[in-house]
């Protein structure tokens, strides 16, 4: 067994957000795990560029209002203590809502090969963001 030093809270980069977001990574196993863990804080409107991961992600919804977009212009929104998952190489992006912090869990597993475990694209527009909102049930 071992206790984990934890890492200082970084700012995520601009390039992949929209916004100010921040992350704790809790976990980012070396192999044989492949496992991979960050708390993430979104201020109000923050939110990511569009992206995919090759073997999927799980979004865990901790505080506030997650939306989760989907290239058909669906905006999901997902409350604390819901857990959303993201199948391998679905393009998505995640966020806050405008007037609220948001905090989730983010999970996912790296490939255990030479590909990239995430691949980031451009970032989501206004109007992607301002799309209209559904719950999931």
């Amino acid at each position: 067994m071992e206790f984990v030093k934890p890492e200082s809270t970084v700012k995520a980069p601009g390039d992949w957000f929209t916004g100010d977001v921040w992350f704790d990574v809790i976990h980012a196993g070396q192999e044989p795990s492949r496992m991979r863990a960050n708390m993430v804080r979104f201020s109000p409107g923050a939110r990511t560029a569009w992206h995919h991961h090759a073997v999927g992600q799980t979004l865990h919804v901790v505080e506030g209002v997650a939306l989760i977009g989907t290239r058909d212009g669906t905006v999901f929104e997902a409350r604390p203590g819901e857990t959303v998952t993201c199948p391998p190489g679905e393009e998505h992006w995640h966020g806050a809502t405008p007037d609220r912090f948001m905090q989730h869990l983010a999970l996912w597993e790296g490939t255990g090969d030479d590909r990239q475990e995430t691949t980031w694209l451009e970032k989501v527009t206004d109007e992607q963001y301002n799309g209209p909102r559904t719950r999931s049930h």
